[in-house]
């Protein structure tokens, strides 16, 4: 006992004080969009045409960025020799409707919206979730696991994930939703007690990721099951899926 208490000592706090403080994100990671049409000669579309998934168009005076599609690949970027596109170190990604997930040169951006104040006063303090994982690679799985970690300790916000649908007050889905995966997803959704949410982690999840379009695959959750929350990535970084999950919640407040 007395070993494990020097140890705790010399180990001192591992939790970190987000989002009290900053995120800090290594200099690799590729967060929020850039996108700057003025930059773009006419004519001009080695940026869309480098995209292997097209989650970039580029119209008259106008560039958008699906990010519910996008792999942050970086493909775009380094195909761009005018600089009208790059990543930031910008975590906050997650929205609650698709169409926000969708960047444009001209658009404003719209951060995660709060649940409604009745569901709010639910979940707010207390979110149960299963989680789903529907063919994924278990790149996404990985990353929503880390949030258990010591270092994160998810729990603090009092969101735990639990082993039981008919524990949970919603699922997680990662991955495509393949067809050998659809019934199992329906059936856990089924077996959560009413009121429940449902939420979309990652490119797969929300839009099929790299299988869009397969016979296989049912491309991601949506037209299956309502999502409250869509968490885009391949995969979302921790602080992403955090993020996400707080506004949420209205755990932080809706500023930038």
């Amino acid at each position: 006992m007395l070993k494990t208490i020097l140890a705790r000592i010399h180990q001192k706090h591992r939790t970190m004080k987000y989002p009290d403080e900053p995120a800090q994100l290594p200099e690799l990671f590729r967060g929020y969009p850039v996108l700057n049409a003025e930059a773009c000669p006419a004519g001009c579309r080695l940026c869309a045409d480098a995209c292997p998934f097209g989650a970039l168009s580029h119209e008259t005076k106008t560039l958008s960025l699906d990010m519910g599609k996008c792999l942050f690949c970086r493909e775009c970027e380094l195909a761009c020799p005018h600089g009208a596109i790059s990543f930031s170190r910008d975590e906050k990604l997650a929205a609650r409707n698709r169409g926000d997930l969708i960047v444009r040169s001209d658009g404003e951006r719209k951060l995660t919206e709060a649940l409604e104040a009745k569901m709010r006063s639910l979940f707010g303090r207390s979110l149960k979730l299963r989680e789903v994982s529907a063919g994924g690679c278990n790149a996404c799985e990985a990353d929503v696991n880390v949030l258990s970690t010591v270092a994160w300790d998810l729990g603090r916000f009092g969101v735990q994930f639990v082993a039981s649908p008919r524990h949970a007050d919603g699922i997680l889905v990662t991955g495509p939703v393949t067809e050998n995966m659809r019934e199992a997803l329906l059936k856990t959704y089924k077996a959560v007690p009413a009121p429940k949410i449902v939420i979309a982690s990652g490119a797969c999840a929300i839009n099929g990721g790299p299988f869009i379009g397969s016979p296989e695959v049912h491309d991601g959750v949506d037209g299956l099951l309502p999502v409250d929350l869509y968490i885009p990535g391949c995969p979302p970084h921790p602080f992403t899926i955090l993020d996400g999950l707080l506004r949420l919640l209205g755990r932080i407040e809706q500023r930038g």
